[in-house]
């Protein structure tokens, strides 16, 4: 088992569940999944795998990593924008067959969860973590109805198109809550080739769809402050059993919505030798089609502390020749691989909103 996975198993085998600055991230994870050659016995994805509705919105315990991910851009009355999100996330470290339960009072660590949640407004950013083994109850997901919680943090179903979220942190130094309404438009995106979406020159990558055009209502309360709001979400749905192959430092990934109705995912690997470029253009009519490095070019404009804030994006296909940059501040999830989480303003020639987020760095 690699050192860094062996080391965050025992973490999170300790800590059960919390809300917590200074604990292990997914980035850091994804960065140390072995070689398709040293599987440990877990699937690998591919475009032969698919996307099949409902059930790819369960777990998939015979891969080692998967995630459920909400982007909000909302506004509060006064048109003040205020972004969130929320990710769930399950770590595999032995694969098991959907159907097989888990031996009574074992303490075997098969798998763990952790969930981000995070506030940016007015220049600031809350963020609170949470962590929880596996087979206690404590987390979980399922398919249908949708039910993806860890603790009293929760996205549920309440009908075919209305979820629920609501989210607590009582962290001091983070202390939010948010419970909002998600009415779900539109069908869902598959990237890549059948949803599988390549990540390398050759060939690893994930199944992985989206949800690109949500209509959220709902409350968010900061400090005891509590301010109704309204906006459009993004909910992404990714799994994998290698995210990164060896020698990518991280990624960055981009998620907007152009004012036209458009929609444009994009996302960088940064590797020791060379970049790998992918994403999809979502026209508001029409099929989305996939962008390789030929289609797409992803360049730096600005920086603050040591995070690429500000981006060129253009799509020349697509007539699309875009800056992207987040607002001023601060917007790091501090866990233990810190990763910037950041809503976006997009101007060029065309307008609009979005999310951003950097890892590695």
């Amino acid at each position: 088992m690699n050192a860094r996975i062996l080391v965050t198993a025992i973490f999170f085998f300790m800590a059960g569940c919390s809300d917590s600055g200074d604990d292990s991230g997914f980035a850091g994870l994804a960065e140390s999944v072995p070689s398709p050659s040293d599987n440990g016995g877990f699937l690998q994805p591919g475009p032969d795998v698919g996307i099949s509705l409902p059930e790819d919105f369960g777990p998939h315990p015979r891969y080692r990593v998967e995630w459920w991910y909400l982007t909000a851009n909302l506004v509060t009355p006064s048109g003040a924008p205020l972004g969130l999100q929320w990710t769930q996330f399950r770590q595999g470290f032995r694969p098991r067959d959907p159907a097989e339960a888990p031996e009574p009072d074992s303490w075997s660590l098969d798998a763990a969860w952790m969930a981000h949640a995070a506030v940016s407004w007015r220049d600031r950013h809350w963020f609170a973590e949470r962590l929880a083994r596996a087979d206690t109850g404590a987390a979980g997901a399922e398919a249908a109805p949708l039910d993806i919680w860890l603790d009293d943090w929760e996205l549920k179903a309440m009908s075919g198109t209305t979820w629920q979220l609501n989210v607590r942190s009582h962290k001091p130094a983070a202390a939010f809550r948010y419970d909002l309404t998600l009415t779900l438009r539109g069908k869902p995106v598959l990237h890549g080739q059948n949803g599988f979406s390549v990540k390398s020159d050759s060939g690893e990558g994930s199944m992985y769809f989206s949800l690109v055009d949500i209509d959220i209502r709902g409350t968010v309360t900061i400090e005891d402050n509590t301010i109704p709001v309204t906006g459009q979400g993004w909910f992404d749905r990714e799994w994998s059993s290698q995210f990164l192959k060896r020698g990518q430092q991280g990624w960055d990934w981009f998620a907007l919505h152009l004012d036209s109705g458009d929609k444009l995912m994009a996302f960088r690997l940064r590797g020791e030798d060379q970049t790998f470029v992918s994403g999809t253009w979502i026209p508001e009519e029409g099929s989305p089609q996939a962008l390789g490095n030929e289609d797409l070019s992803l360049a730096i404009l600005d920086s603050r502390d040591g995070y690429p804030v500000r981006w060129h994006i253009e799509v020349p296909g697509h007539n699309l020749d875009l800056q992207v940059a987040a607002p001023p501040g601060r917007y790091v999830n501090e866990g233990r691989f810190p990763y910037w989480e950041s809503p976006v303003q997009v101007e060029g020639n065309r307008t609009g909103v979005g999310y951003m987020e950097l890892t590695g760095y």
